[in-house]
């Protein structure tokens, strides 16, 4: 079976591509791409569902008083609600539903994905024990293992490479919006339903204030969900070079009537990967331990405020939410526009390139953040910290769809957010937890925790990041010759 070359020529290939001379995607013996106006309506809806994902995942953050008060929990039980019940779903199932994204209806996954996820948000709000919550924690799981492939397999497929970081920034004005909603809306929701008197319901008895505020967050994904019929399953491009035995059906539009496409094996996914270990590797490590630090931070934030400064959670919801609102929308146009440049003066490195810029300046603000003498003087450093960390999003996720073949995004996409959500989210939060009950054994400590995080997970970022960087420009280059 034949492979992409990885090694021929790396000697020849610089980080800069002076040889380029156009689009592949202009041949007019490939289909055209769709219609701006069916692309970026895509991508609207992807970022509703986006923000859906991060408001049911995040709202938990400023549920943890309480949660911990009624279920008797450690900070390390709460962590593992946070991220690892979050993310033992996408364990089980998470690659067998990415095959299903490189064959069926992405459209039609996110969409039953959503619907499943939002639900069992709600079902959080019948949690009466530490187990119960947990394993409706493993539903909410499903969103990220249906989500994150076929997103970015469609919008690989909706616009050309070149403004592929663009619409991946705009892409995560959803996250923006999910997490400044879990922090804006969902502090102004608990502080609404904690002044309600106690609520009975048949069968299940008095509902605390955090469970009422599960189910009210659960609602907004079913109809969201509802929107994914409006949505083009675009044409699939971008095919590497494989045999005829192994590569896959041609592309059939979803109103078409016919045989499905044929999914690469996954040995052959695997082996891909492994021939070009020198650009994944350094990439998948990277992007995981910045995760860590980036997720594990911020699912304490609200309580390092409650705990540090004496704040409310609503207020530490307002306050953040406010400050994320006002500078991620900006850190993310920034990025794309950054990377557009870079790949303008001939750099094909310039989405992982901006990737590594962003995790070398965020790690000072990082440290430093938590160590501020004063909640104000905290939120101001916060704010210029989500301004760099959203200089990420766009570039980063643009690098991986580039350089992987259409037929095995949705595996290889998969892969790497197994990699993202396991180890990032969920150990992030439980990273710091250890560090709080087990190294400082205080609560009160959560801040030393937090700045050392930073401190670990930073710089060994940002060292495997640039370890790959000549790798990462040679795999660009090779796949500018595939047929798109």
């Amino acid at each position: 079976m034949n492979v992409v070359d990885t090694q021929s020529d790396a000697a020849r290939i610089d980080v800069r591509d002076p040889t380029r001379t156009g689009d592949p995607a202009e041949s007019s013996t490939v289909a055209p791409w769709p219609s701006p106006r069916q692309a970026w309506y895509a991508v609207v809806i992807f970022s509703l569902a986006l923000a859906i994902n991060f408001l049911d995942r995040g709202i938990l953050t400023l549920l943890i008083p309480p949660i911990k008060r009624d279920l008797h929990l450690s900070d390390t039980q709460v962590s593992l609600l946070i991220g690892f019940a979050f993310v033992i779903f996408y364990l089980i199932v998470g690659l067998p539903i990415a095959r299903l994204v490189d064959t069926r209806s992405r459209r039609l996954i996110i969409g039953t994905g959503l619907a499943i996820w939002s639900v069992m948000t709600g079902v959080c709000g019948l949690a009466r024990t530490f187990w119960e919550l947990f394993a409706a924690r493993v539903g909410v799981g499903v969103g990220e293992a249906c989500n994150g492939p076929a997103t970015f397999s469609m919008m690989a497929d909706l616009f050309p490479p070149e403004k592929l970081s663009r619409a991946i920034a705009v892409l995560n004005f959803g996250f923006v919006l999910g997490t400044g909603c879990a922090l804006l809306l969902g502090g102004a929701v608990v502080q609404y339903v904690s002044s309600l008197p106690p609520i009975v319901l048949p069968g299940i008895g008095v509902m605390h204030a955090w469970q009422i505020t599960f189910m009210l967050v659960g609602i907004p994904g079913l109809l969201v969900a509802m929107l994914f019929t409006t949505v083009l399953e675009p044409v699939r491009r971008a095919h590497g070079s494989f045999s005829a035995k192994a590569a896959p059906a041609p592309p059939v539009e979803p109103s078409q009537r016919g045989p499905s496409l044929q999914s690469l094996p996954v040995r052959t996914v695997v082996r891909f990967m492994w021939d070009n270990r020198a650009t994944y590797g350094p990439m998948f490590l990277g992007l995981a331990m910045n995760v860590i630090l980036a997720f594990g931070v911020q699912a304490w934030v609200p309580t390092f405020f409650y705990r540090q400064y004496g704040w409310t959670m609503a207020q530490a919801g307002w306050a953040t939410g406010i400050v994320l609102v006002l500078t991620a929308p900006f850190g993310l146009m920034a990025g794309s526009f950054l990377s557009e440049w870079l790949n303008r003066r001939g750099y094909v490195d310039a989405d992982l390139r901006v990737t590594l810029i962003g995790i070398v300046v965020a790690i000072p603000l990082s440290i430093a953040f938590p160590l501020m003498p004063s909640g104000k003087l905290a939120v101001a450093l916060l704010g210029v910290q989500f301004f760099i960390n959203m200089l990420l999003p766009g570039p980063q996720n643009a690098a991986l769809q580039i350089i992987t073949p259409s037929e095995m995004r949705g595996q290889v996409t998969a892969f790497f957010l197994f990699i993202f959500n396991v180890v990032g989210f969920g150990f992030g939060p439980t990273f710091v937890a250890l560090l709080t009950d087990h190294v400082f054994k205080s609560d009160a400590l959560l801040r030393d925790s937090l700045a050392t995080t930073a401190a670990i997970m930073g710089p060994l970022a940002a060292i495997s990041i640039w370890s790959g960087l000549k790798a990462y420009g040679r795999s660009v280059v090779r796949a500018r010759s595939w047929t798109r």
